[in-house]
């Protein structure tokens, strides 16, 4: 299915307003099993027009946001139905709710606002009660020797739209679905520590062989891959057990639930405390696992030990081990770990020491260098190497998906 959306308003171009329609709308659309294969913007004024009959020509479905208020500069409602051949007729319903919904608030009604009971025939209201603007929905037909497509009129502030996107929009897109043979399925795989390229090689092969009506989609941040799967129920449903069977270690969630999320979930339900012991991150991995809700019944206690006097007070890091080893090595990132653990008192203790840079690595510890060690109660600490040359922030943010994902690891049994 073809979906195409026109956001509509000068205020959308000229920097004052944010356009969240188009973030919004995907995401909800997605979770029917649809994407989004065009969005503009435009300013409001007669550009409209020539816009939305292109839209018209290639699309099974036109989302149209904005320009249903009142005055003279809205002009959606007039141009869509100029463009079906559809007269407006005054919709008394309508004109009655609007009666209301100022006489409630102790306003008078302007005559302005009658316009926004105007409806093109054959169009279904769209109820609206933040606001004064009705939205519409105006089913494909045949027009001469083309068909036009569903049309949906969409008032353009947030706090209006999502409503009634939820409450009138959602339903109607799925009883579409349904004629059309049905929704789609989705099938969400957040995959850690594997490249999108890796990823894509080792999979898209077997993959397509039996699937060849599957469509493979990624998105990639530092550290993870999003992975989706789309189409019939059948074919995500095998396609899924091959992704499962492969990377069954690397699989965070199946659902848009965040590493944070799973790893407060996985703590809450063993009961278990977790501290950190951080150099090179400065505090983001703490920071980073406090941003889930309910973080507070896991998150014992934070070090950020950069200075070597730090990780020898703090975690009781050996001067020898430092002066032997350097900061950066995997003796000292295994005893930070196991410092944390004793003074903390927690369950499990993940420590990190690296070099972020720019400055600061050396022929034998290059910038990127960096040690993650966990230490468990009962448990041989583990500790590995990585190296991850980038700018400064991103590589903070790496390690700290790298470290977090080690936590995982760990909780789930899959270190030892």
């Amino acid at each position: 299915m073809r979906i195409e959306v026109i956001n509509t308003g000068s205020e959308l171009l000229l920097g004052k307003v944010v356009n969240t329609h188009v973030a919004f709308l995907g995401e909800e659309l997605f979770e029917l099993g649809l994407r989004l294969q065009r969005q503009v913007t435009i300013p409001d004024g007669d550009i409209i027009r020539d816009v939305v009959q292109d839209s018209f020509s290639r699309s099974d479905v036109v989302f149209i946001t904005g320009g249903l208020g009142p005055t003279s500069d809205d002009i959606t409602r007039d141009v869509v139905a100029d463009l079906l051949g559809r007269e407006l007729i005054v919709d008394q319903d309508v004109l009655v709710g609007l009666e209301k919904y100022f006489s409630s608030r102790g306003i008078s009604k302007s005559r302005l606002n009658d316009k926004q009971a105007e409806v093109p025939e054959g169009a279904e209201v769209l109820h609206n009660p933040h606001g004064t603007a009705p939205g519409l929905y105006i089913p494909a037909a045949e027009k001469g020797s083309e068909a036009t497509p569903h049309v949906f009129l969409l008032p353009g502030p947030p706090r209006e739209l999502r409503p009634m996107y939820q409450s009138e929009v959602r339903p109607r897109l799925a009883s579409l679905l349904s004629r059309v043979g049905g929704v789609p399925i989705v099938q969400n795989f957040r995959i850690y520590g594997v490249g999108e390229s890796s990823l894509a090689d080792a999979i898209e092969p077997e993959l397509l062989k039996d699937h060849s009506n599957l469509e493979i989609g990624y998105c990639a941040r530092l550290g993870e891959v999003d992975l989706r799967l789309i189409g019939a129920a059948e074919d995500v449903v095998s396609a899924s057990a091959i992704v499962r069977a492969r990377y069954s270690d690397d699989i965070v969630s199946e659902s848009e639930e965040s590493l944070p999320e799973v790893l407060v979930r996985l703590l809450r339900r063993n009961e278990e405390i977790v501290s950190f012991a951080e150099s090179c991150t400065g505090g983001l991995i703490a920071h980073t696992l406090t941003q889930a809700s309910g973080a507070s019944a896991v998150f014992g206690s934070g070090f950020i030990t950069y200075a070597n006097e730090a990780k020898m007070q703090l975690v009781g890091v050996k001067s020898l081990t430092l002066n032997d080893h350097g900061a950066v090595s995997a003796q000292v990132a295994k005893e930070m770990a196991e410092g944390c653990l004793q003074v903390s008192g927690a369950d499990h203790a993940l420590a990190v020491t690296g070099i972020a840079g720019p400055d600061g690595g050396s022929e034998e510890k290059p910038v990127g260098t960096v040690y993650l060690a966990i230490a468990s109660r009962g448990l041989e600490t583990f500790v590995k190497k990585h190296f991850h040359p980038s700018d400064r922030i991103s590589f903070q943010q790496r390690i700290t998906r790298l470290g977090l994902d080690l936590l995982r690891r760990r909780i789930q049994g899959l270190l030892g």
